[in-house]
């Protein structure tokens, strides 16, 4: 399907007013996100004038990042958060495809990031995609990026400064049995391969409360990096020089997560246990 770029900026009357249904309701949560207490750290480092490409890590609930980091920018910059969201979810017509432009939302591509930043939008990437979100026993808070550079090299091409921000708690909702290399790992790939044609979609068995699948309370820990300078030295290759930028911005990511799961381990909050909340971790 081809990608409308007009849409970009101008969504369809369907979208715009279900984007002031999604502003009222924004207004409405904050409060219950102010008490939920969330551990933010690093929006001081934001550029004020929004003008950057966040780089984040998927989560098992995905709803963490996908919800927090622009609800955070916002309350900080008073910008709007553009997230490029995957094909396979952004293109399906129909209520959840106007849902996802109402938020902000754009089909991650080349030519919708490029529209986005000549109109200097604060932009949002998980280069892991889909396959980052699923994982299996072993592989919390890794990054799956597989060697994607794409992001870095729309970031070069338009001197478009990168913020990576880290969220962890996500991959504590869920607790994954399996490894991806047991018996039940290889058929639940071998089952995803079958039926989408991809490996890396494939579900691990998961539990939540219990032997259930009600998610396990978690607080939620997000930090934002120092933004990453992308402008090419003048005797620099595009080459090089795109490869440095995301190994740059991998490198920091994993630092983030590293440092996040480090307060996580130190904070007595960390399971949302009302008797801890006086004593919640706090932004030093």
């Amino acid at each position: 399907m081809p990608i409308d770029i007009d849409a970009v900026m101008n969504h369809p009357h369907r979208a715009q007013f279900l984007r002031v249904v999604l502003e009222k309701v924004h207004d409405g949560v904050t409060p219950l996100i102010d008490l939920w207490r969330p551990y933010v750290a690093g929006l001081e480092t934001l550029p004020g004038d929004g003008r950057f490409l966040l780089v984040g890590n998927h989560t098992q609930f995905i709803g963490g990042e996908v919800l927090l980091i622009p609800h955070f920018v916002r309350r900080a910059l008073g910008v709007r958060v553009r997230p490029l969201a995957d094909r396979r979810f952004s293109q399906r017509p129909g209520f959840g495809h106007d849902l996802i432009t109402a938020y902000g939302g754009v089909v991650g591509a080349p030519e919708t990031a490029r529209e986005l930043m000549r109109h200097n939008e604060t932009i949002l990437v998980f280069p892991g995609g889909g396959r980052e979100i699923a994982k299996f026993k072993g592989e919390e808070y890794h990054l799956n990026w597989r060697g994607r550079s794409g992001f870095a090299r729309i970031a070069v091409e338009n001197d478009y400064p990168i913020v990576p921000v880290g969220l962890v708690g996500g991959d504590d909702v869920y607790k994954s049995l399996v490894t991806r290399d047991s018996r039940m790992g290889r058929l639940s790939q071998a089952l995803s391969t079958r039926l989408s044609g991809n490996a890396d979609m494939a579900m691990p068995l998961m539990r939540g409360v219990g032997p259930t699948f009600i998610p396990r309370p978690q607080r939620m820990y997000l930090s934002f990096g120092q933004p990453i300078d992308t402008a090419k030295p003048e005797n620099a290759s595009t080459e090089n020089w795109v490869e440095s930028v995301r190994t740059a911005t991998q490198q920091s990511l994993e630092t983030i997560l590293s440092d996040l799961l480090a307060v996580r381990a130190n904070d007595p909050y960390r399971e949302l246990n009302p008797l801890a909340w006086p004593h919640a971790v706090a932004v030093g």
